[in-house]
């Protein structure tokens, strides 16, 4: 939140802060009032949908997802991307399919879209009318907070209750520091840099009908307090960075995908190596 504003500093030691410290303080006094209002005359609605699914990784880098547990009926699949920046000997290529079990072995897939942003864009509307700036921002700024907050609660009713492979209570200092087994990767962000995986992940969920979450053209979300992702729960996942990527595996994904090579370019630019 304080890193919206350009205020850099860990919460709550930001407001002892010799440099920002006041400002933060300001700011934190401000959010909370904000807050209490969004609270209280009820400006936003949140909205969210999960679902997990029976899946097996094939072919090294894709995984698929049935709707059986017997795996016989493919009703999606997800493709993923493998590091291929030179690493020291012994160092694994990973993908995020490695955390999904092959054919033979049963396993599963999560998926996920919340959003707190329903709401948001007429209360902008309104301050930026009253010429209020500020508040404008500090609301954006508190429902892209709300829809973080609503996604990693998500994936706690999901890990102790859905799909129930955790049971652990965790403190806020744990769950901040993510100490929880599983992970959550966003399509778009570096464990799975392809922004056109999310049409499949929202097909799948039927997001838009459950959460009114739509996607632009660019495959961003509207409205823009939303989070969408896959869920592992493979003891051993972890983050990481797919980073950049050679011509071999582009060809290699946009074959899979059934699209050509110069379209699969253009959504991974910033991840070409050539």
């Amino acid at each position: 939140f304080f890193m919206a504003w350009e205020l850099a500093g860990k919460f709550p030691r930001i407001l002892e802060d010799e440099i920002v410290g006041k400002q933060a303080k300001q700011l934190y006094a401000d959010a909370q009032k904000m807050l209490d209002r969004i609270i209280k005359e009820q400006w936003i609605q949140a909205h969210g949908v999960a679902g997990i699914w029976p899946a097996n990784t094939v072919n090294d880098d894709d995984i698929e997802l049935y709707a059986d547990a017997a795996c016989t009926k493919v009703i999606g699949t997800t493709h993923t991307m493998r590091q291929q920046s030179k690493k020291a000997p012994g160092v694994p290529y990973i993908a995020l399919s490695d955390f999904i079990a092959p054919k033979g072995s049963p396993d599963f897939l999560g998926g996920f879209a919340v959003s707190a942003g329903h709401g948001v864009d007429e209360r902008v509307k309104r301050f930026e009318a009253a010429h209020d700036d500020y508040s404008a921002i500090l609301v954006k700024a508190l429902a892209d907070r709300l829809a973080e907050a609503f996604a990693e609660k998500l994936h706690e009713i999901v890990r102790e209750e859905l799909w129930g492979y955790e049971a652990a209570p965790f403190t806020n200092e744990q769950l901040i520091k993510e100490e929880y087994q599983g992970i959550r990767p966003a399509p778009g962000y570096p464990a799975c840099p392809d922004h056109t995986e999310k049409p499949e992940l929202f097909r799948l969920l039927d997001a838009t009908k459950h959460t009114g979450i739509t996607l632009t053209e660019g495959l961003a979300m509207s409205p823009a307090a939303a989070v969408s992702g896959w869920y592992f729960a493979h003891p051993r996942s972890k983050y990481f960075g797919v980073g950049r990527v050679a011509k071999d595996q582009v060809e290699d994904l946009a074959r899979r995908k059934g699209e050509s090579a110069e379209w699969m370019e253009r959504w991974l630019g910033s991840n070409l190596a050539y």
